[in-house]
């Protein structure tokens, strides 16, 4: 059931078992499994079923820090269905080790290991309209079975490849619009801004939910149990706004809410010649993943990536990272290209900020010759015209606790909330990882007969290139600890100290891996509802 919140009564009050705080992917998935255990659910959505100026604003904020950061528009989406509504659908679990504690990675450790969330990975699939749970590189070139899409044979043991699949990708807020309007233990209250998370006086346990909308409706949510999932930045800022009983914000007496904030950076380098054999495989070349037929079996679209194997990564003292190739096609970055680009994801339902189909269209006539350049190599991908390959490294941030999100002293909202402060900082062990993870693949490369390279310059110890860029992957503000000391959440999602109130979403993350946070996030979200369910179960 939707209720548009602009059209109930100035200071209801809502009662319900669970009350959900984020109708993105977390808050979705947690609600329709809490609605097949026939709980009752409120999920409070900022937004409405699209995009609107008012509700985008209030993303809004101040970056600060040594390098520009964009975190609100075209990163996130504050309608139904969240950031999976500007999602690109890959989705990969976590490798073993990223669940480690790892002695030379500051901060590091889960309070589970991988196995702990397998059961939970596999239901991911079907949620995510994923293909089998295998990502075995082999299964998928012997299902493939096509001569230009292949394994990359590398002799020196140090760099293993790996698989991620795509979702279509799922657009949340429209393929499970029926299934929540149709439950009869699921209401979605629509433009339901949540304000405050209210607590008693000793802050034990969460009272309520003070709710607003842009229109000047006032609400409150009364629950059992509460569960934020407005995402890795939102999270934070809304413990921390919630002050009224404990000064510092909610579940922040050990000043840890905001802090740990992470994003996986992102470069392209070097210069890539490959071999006459190698020069038209597209396995391992992103410009040929996204929904090309060619890199496809078994439903799914698949993308390839080299990593270095967690032997390596111990003797160098590494992060975990990724990387494929990244073709440069005539035109690429140009008006028309850039044109062309999203008209390809609005095809693809991917939502876009003001996106114009007439101001593109005109783009392409203004720009015909990196219009048609860019487009044929796009469609049809002949060398020939290929104007050269790169490497594209996403890295595993290192956890570090002056990465944060904070509260703005200055700025508020249209609500009367404080905006937020987004300080992304990133560590030397990361430049570290960028050198040493391209050096080893490319040596390998060269010994292996796939290519020459020529690398950049190193990175470590140097100001970070102005092409640095995050993924739009906000992670680690609330994170996870079995001690109040080193975490906000325990190993089951729960604020420490606050008997009643949950976190759900990538801020729980203690540390990010090398991409993807969706299906983890996801699995987690299931998990977090058998855990609930559990609670309200013994309650009974």
């Amino acid at each position: 059931m939707f209720i548009d919140t602009r059209r109930v009564d100035q200071g209801s009050v809502v009662n319900c078992s669970v009350c959900i705080v984020g109708g993105g992917i977390a808050g979705i998935t947690l609600a329709m499994s809490l609605d097949k255990q026939n709980i009752d659910v409120v999920l409070l959505e900022s937004g409405g079923f699209s995009s609107d100026e008012g509700s985008r604003d209030l993303y809004r904020g101040e970056a600060v820090g040594e390098y520009p950061y964009s975190f609100a528009d075209g990163c996130r989406s504050r309608f139904l269905g969240g950031s999976s509504n500007c999602w690109g659908g890959w989705c990969r679990p976590l490798d073993p080790w990223d669940f480690q504690k790892r002695d030379w990675v500051a901060h590091s450790g889960w309070p589970f290991g991988l196995d702990e969330l397998l059961p939970y990975y596999d239901r991911t699939h079907a949620l995510l309209q994923l293909g089998p749970n295998n990502f075995d590189p082999e299964f998928w070139e012997r299902s493939i079975n096509r001569p230009d899409v292949r394994r990359t044979p590398l002799v020196s043991g140090k760099v293993r490849d790996t698989i991620s699949q795509f979702s279509p990708p799922v657009r949340f807020g429209k393929t499970y619009r029926q299934t929540l309007q149709r439950s009869q233990h699921i209401r979605v209250y629509l433009h339901a801004n949540a304000t405050a998370v209210d607590t008693d006086q000793s802050a034990q346990s969460v009272t309520r939910v003070q709710v607003a909308t842009l229109s000047g409706i006032r609400m409150e949510v009364r629950a059992a149990h509460y569960v934020l999932a407005t995402g890795g930045i939102e999270n934070a800022r809304l413990m921390l706004a919630s002050n009224t009983v404990q000064p510092n914000g909610l579940g922040n007496d050990n000043d840890l809410v905001g802090r740990f904030f992470m994003d996986h950076p992102r470069l392209l380098a070097g210069n890539i010649r490959f071999s006459r054999q190698w020069s038209r495989n597209k396995l391992s070349d992103v410009k040929y993943h996204y929904m090309n037929a060619s890199v496809a079996a078994h439903g799914v679209h698949v993308a390839h990536q080299f990593a270095l194997t967690p032997e390596v990564l111990e003797q160098e003292r590494l992060l975990n990272a990724r990387v494929w190739f990244w073709s440069i096609f005539p035109g690429e970055g140009s008006q028309g290209a850039q044109a062309l680009l999203r008209i390809k994801q609005a095809l693809l339902k991917k939502h876009q900020d003001d996106w114009s189909l007439p101001a593109d269209i005109r783009s392409m006539v203004l720009h015909p010759i990196d219009t048609l350049g860019y487009g044929y190599t796009r469609l049809f991908r002949p060398r020939w015209l290929i104007q050269g390959v790169k490497f594209q490294i996403i890295v595993e941030p290192e956890p570090n606790p002056d990465s944060r999100v904070t509260l703005s002293p200055t700025q508020t909202d249209s609500l009367g909330m404080k905006r937020v402060r987004v300080e992304w900082r990133l560590t030397p062990r990361v430049q570290r990882t960028f050198d040493r993870t391209l050096a080893i693949l490319a040596d390998d490369m060269r010994r292996s007969g796939v290519a020459e390279v020529e690398l950049d310059a190193p990175i470590e110890g140097q100001k970070w290139p102005a092409s640095l860029e995050g993924t739009w992957h906000h992670i680690g503000t609330t994170r996870m600890h079995d001690s109040p000391r080193q975490g906000v959440v325990d190993r089951h999602c729960k604020v420490h100290g606050i008997s009643n109130l949950y976190v759900a979403g990538s801020s729980v993350f203690p540390t990010a891996g090398a991409n993807f946070p969706t299906i983890t996030l996801s699995a987690l979200a299931l998990r977090l509802s058998d855990f609930l369910v559990h609670q309200i179960r013994g309650q009974a």
